[in-house]
């Protein structure tokens, strides 16, 4: 057997795709999560546990930036965000290093990220209703809502890559008429099942995923197995750039963001770019997937 060290410094099933992979990933919280990964392992926890141990960081740095206009406070939240984050990577690599995926874990990490947005959110909206008025949660609710739309579109850029690029099977996202719960399920099975394909639901529809697309890549993969390799590199040398520039609406660019605007004592400035800048920047970003798209599967018809 292999020792775990190996495992997550050059398995294919453990690291993640560097192409498209947001530079502050790359060189920092991503390799210190797989150095955490070893030791989760040797200590048996499960991924579900680390997530749910970074969200607890996230719910200290969100009673921290409630009070953001002592900048220790600041400076508290953005390094317990860092925790999170360093969490947030050492949960999927330790899923993928003891091949534990499942589809209540993709839930509970979905939810734990959503939390500790919601958590900081909440702080700072308390936070600020002290002295803008109550007009700010409103505020901060359509920036919630904005977050929840582009972190979905972004996070299925990177499992639609990493599917259809590298082949990496735990990436795979069902179909629209395999998101059904299962028959013959028990009841809570039956509402993991619904909870799951409703937050994959949201994913297509947010990123702009083009369904008949992703069931003629499918046809010609099974039916012509021998091009599968060259099919997999044409993809990955169109889409990966496209999937680089969907990382500036990553999670790390959000935490850097409300550190600033709170470190600057203006932190609804931070929200307003959410629901405007970001959003904006999703549309742009969805019309060049799509254009993506059509180029890659111009390129397999020209191909037959």
């Amino acid at each position: 057997m292999r020792p775990m060290e190996h495992l997550v410094s050059t398995d294919e099933s453990v690291r993640r795709s560097s192409e498209i992979e947001e530079i502050t990933n790359l060189y920092f919280i991503h390799p210190i999560a797989a150095r955490l990964t070893v030791l989760f392992a040797k200590w048996r926890l499960t991924p579900n546990v680390v997530s749910l141990t970074g969200m607890l960081s996230s719910m200290l740095a969100a009673l921290a930036y409630y009070h953001y206009q002592d900048l220790r406070y600041a400076i508290a939240g953005f390094l317990l965000m860092i925790i999170w984050h360093i969490m947030d990577g050492a949960d999927g690599q330790l899923a993928r290093l003891t091949q534990s995926t499942s589809q209540s874990g993709k839930v509970i990490d979905g939810i734990c990220d959503y939390v500790t947005f919601i958590a900081v959110y909440v702080a700072l909206a308390l936070a600020l209703s002290r002295t803008l008025g109550s007009w700010v949660w409103l505020l901060i609710v359509i920036a919630g809502a904005c977050h929840a739309i582009q972190a979905a579109a972004y996070e299925v850029q990177r499992q639609e890559y990493n599917f259809w690029g590298r082949d990496q099977k735990s990436a795979e996202l069902p179909n629209m008429d395999q998101m059904s719960p299962r028959a013959g399920a028990s009841t809570p099975q039956r509402l993991l099942d619904t909870l799951y394909g409703g937050y994959v639901r949201m994913q297509y529809r947010a990123a702009g995923v083009m369904p008949e697309a992703r069931t003629q890549l499918a046809l010609i993969l099974r039916e012509q197995p021998q091009r599968a390799p060259a099919i997999r590199h044409r993809y990955r040398e169109i889409f990966a750039p496209a999937v680089r520039h969907w990382s500036l609406l990553s999670a790390n660019y959000r935490t850097l963001g409300i550190f600033i605007a709170a470190a600057l004592k203006v932190p609804e400035y931070y929200f307003g770019f959410e629901i405007f800048g970001f959003s904006a920047l999703t549309v742009l970003l969805i019309r060049h997937q799509r254009r993506c798209y059509q180029r890659f599967l111009g390129d397999l018809q020209s191909a037959q």
